[in-house]
């Protein structure tokens, strides 16, 4: 869908966007080959063609700065695919207060390990773990999770592409938190963990504070369920935005999905 995408370039909307799909030019290399050939609005159309040189450029070097500039949060869906194997499913865990110092657990998995990083012990390896990873996928995280990690590591650079799963789920008509849009898909939590909230993490922690090793066993395994179903939550976002941007159906607005 990346190479798709007209719509990060300046001058070039939604609308111009689908334009261009609708006469056959569906990449980048088909502007490309034929730059005269295809319309674009009001756009100019050299920083058009020099802006989808960048774009190319940026993909092939990876350089995953510049989509999280020109995407933005609304369109950083479009990058998943070509950024999944560099991408941090990631959730936090915290002990309600709004202090600088209230992370209590951070939860990270990269589609095929999960790591919990845990206030008192290993917390800092956030600063280094992050850097290895292009995308950021979150369930809220724009408002929540993030804010509340700069707030902690306020040395680290979040320049990632960020994708806040909440947003384009919304779109496709999924209505309510993380753990609602998981039943309505069938994901099913372990038993240890069904019908816990943000809130059961909190008890969670001072029960772990007071002597209560189980305690942090199960706040570890809600984390991990966190960030281990956003993966499949990204694959509906992913999948269903792009069906809708190519060719909207009914289905992907049914009242069953709100």
């Amino acid at each position: 869908m990346l190479t798709r995408t007209f719509s990060h370039i300046q001058g070039i909307g939604r609308q111009t966007e689908a334009a261009l799909w609708a006469h056959g030019c569906e990449t980048w290399d088909d502007f490309l080959a034929e730059p005269d050939r295809y319309s674009v609005g009001g756009a100019s159309r050299s920083l058009v063609i020099e802006q989808i040189r960048q774009s190319k450029q940026a993909l092939e070097a990876k350089h995953h700065q510049y989509f999280a500039k020109t995407l933005g949060l609304a369109e950083s869906w479009r990058a998943w695919q070509e950024f999944k194997d560099s991408c941090l499913y990631l959730d936090i865990e915290t002990d309600g207060t709004n202090s600088s110092d209230s992370i209590t657990t951070i939860g990270a998995y990269d589609g095929s390990q999960f790591v919990a990083l845990i206030k008192g012990h290993d917390l800092e390896r956030f600063r280094d773990l992050i850097t290895n990873y292009s995308m950021i996928v979150s369930f809220n995280g724009f408002s929540f999770d993030v804010p509340v990690l700069q707030r902690r590591f306020r040395d680290v650079v979040f320049d990632h592409i960020h994708l806040d799963l909440m947003l384009p789920l919304k779109r496709l008509g999924y209505r309510g938190g993380l753990k609602k849009i998981e039943a309505h898909l069938g994901i099913q939590r372990s038993p240890e963990t069904a019908g816990l909230t943000g809130r059961d993490a909190i008890w969670l922690w001072r029960r772990y504070l007071r002597g209560d090793e189980s305690a942090m066993e199960t706040l570890i395994a809600y984390n991990r369920e966190d960030c281990v179903n956003m993966e499949r939550l990204a694959e509906v976002a992913y999948d269903g935005m792009k069906r809708y941007c190519l060719g909207p159906t009914p289905s992907l607005f049914s009242k069953s999905a709100q």
